[in-house]
């Protein structure tokens, strides 16, 4: 029979410490992250036996907490075979190719920033749109001597716009499933949301393109492409198709599929990528099969690949159910249940934010463990009253969640990129080949956690007198 935890902190203080100290220093050298996530969970797990739960009732609250993924999972496998597809078809190369024939030397970190913006919002992935129109931006930028960090910001911004609101992200699809919440209309609200802080944006980067002009020149990136590639109109059709259809409101991975197949065809046909070689992709990931200066950048995707990151997602939620089940975080409550209004409740919500993204060193655990922890508490923006009907209530609860979702996604979503030991920031970092100095130029992310800090209280809070340890679900 399981019985009380322990009052005393000492053993979870010094789990939280090692943890912590294990996952920096992987993310600072390079270790995949899954070890030192299990490590860490191991040791939760023995502070819990330790404190007198049943092994089997641990392993239950961690197998819950991880099916809450399993629509995530999915989605993240289909994402490392579209991502293959598209660079087979020529639809990310030709991303590349047209979107760096757009910029202009004198408003290139505004360029910089809208572009990576429209091909993270295409791939869906921050790390994707860093990786291809990122690097290709930054040659440019290093190649006039302009300052890297301003144009490194405007790029990882950019990745961030749609890693938090693209049809395709796996950190959208995250959040509308812990929250039970509809995609479609958390992208809705999350466009609503970001209309400031992106405006001010588009200000910021226009103003520092004016004071860091970037001297144009050749490149081999767009010299070498056209060699590669037919980027003909038509290769972009995968990506137009995932718009379409997301406009349309498909299911989204329905959507993919269809992508997926348009990207089959014109990677075998206009691209003559024999299909055995696809499969091999859709697989294993794309590379380059002939010696190229854009070896190093025109990568990625796979199924087995992605299969690291679904790892990463699977062991985080099921940390994140057994910090709930557990009621690790019930020190949490003294200050939690004295909010009384949505602006105490947002300002909550941004303060929980950073320090999951501190400590967890990954966005995943930074958006499920802050879900966790203020779920309850957005439940009791409507406790039930006399006169609400079972529909009623229902809309008022799906409401309450889905203004949770939008929170997170303003809050955890993005500050996770500005933690330099985060996975979230450090590899859009090492691929640009800056430190953390690109972190006060990363604008838009620095302004949706203030807009979010700051807004406006329209109603009190009232307590739910039958919920009972609300900082666990």
């Amino acid at each position: 029979m399981q019985t009380q935890p322990s009052q005393s902190p000492i053993d979870l203080i010094a789990a939280l410490a090692i943890s912590f100290v294990l996952l920096v220093t992987s993310a600072t050298r390079g270790i995949f992250i899954a070890y030192p996530l299990l490590v860490a969970l191991s040791l939760f797990i023995c502070v819990l036996l330790k404190r007198g739960f049943a092994l089997k009732a641990v392993l239950q609250m961690g197998l819950k907490g991880a099916s809450q993924s399993l629509p995530v999972v999915q989605v993240l496998l289909l994402i490392g075979i579209i991502t293959a597809i598209w660079m087979a078809a020529g639809t990310v190369p030709a991303l590349v190719y047209y979107g760096t024939g757009l910029i202009s030397g004198q408003f290139f970190l505004l360029w910089a920033f809208l572009l990576t913006s429209a091909v993270s919002i295409l791939l869906g992935t921050s790390f994707g749109a860093v990786g291809t129109i990122g690097i290709a931006l930054m040659v440019i930028a290093r190649g006039s001597q302009a300052p890297v960090e301003p144009v490194a910001g405007a790029i990882i911004a950019g990745a961030f716009l749609g890693d938090r609101c693209s049809p395709m992200s796996s950190s959208a699809h995250l959040v509308a499933s812990i929250t039970q919440t509809n995609l479609y209309v958390n992208l809705q609200n999350m466009v609503r949301s970001s209309l400031w802080p992106f405006a001010i944006s588009i200000a910021f980067y226009t103003a520092l393109s004016l004071a860091y002009p970037v001297q144009l020149t050749a490149t081999p990136i767009t010299a070498t492409l056209p060699e590669l590639f037919n980027l003909g109109p038509v290769v972009l059709a995968p990506a137009g198709a995932v718009l379409l259809l997301a406009i349309l409101r498909v299911e989204v991975k329905l959507a993919m599929l269809v992508s997926i197949g348009m990207g089959i065809a014109i990677a075998h046909t206009l691209q003559a990528c024999p299909l055995i070689t696809l499969c091999k992709f859709a697989l294993f990931g794309y590379q380059l099969e002939q010696s190229s200066p854009l070896e190093s950048i025109l990568l990625g995707g796979g199924l087995l690949p992605m299969a690291k990151a679904t790892v990463v997602v699977l062991i985080s939620t099921a940390f994140a159910g057994i910090f709930s089940g557990s009621h690790t975080l019930s020190f949490l409550n003294g200050w939690l249940s004295r909010l009384r209004n949505r602006q105490q409740l947002a300002q909550a919500t941004t303060f929980v934010s950073l320090l999951t993204s501190l400590f967890g060193c990954t966005q995943t655990i930074a958006i499920v463990l802050t879900g966790q922890i203020m779920q309850p508490y957005y439940q009791r923006l409507s406790a039930p009253a006399a006169h609400h009907t079972q529909k009623q209530q229902a809309q008022n609860n799906t409401q309450n969640n889905e203004q949770l979702a939008l929170t997170i996604e303003d809050t955890a979503v993005v500050i996770a990129p500005l933690v330099p030991w985060n996975i979230a920031s450090l590899i859009p970092a090492t691929l640009l080949m800056v430190g953390a100095g690109f972190i006060p130029y990363a604008l838009y992310l620095l302004l949706l956690p203030v807009f979010t800090f700051f807004r406006p209280s329209d109603r009190p809070i009232t307590m739910n007198a039958q919920r009972k340890n609300p900082a666990t679900l």
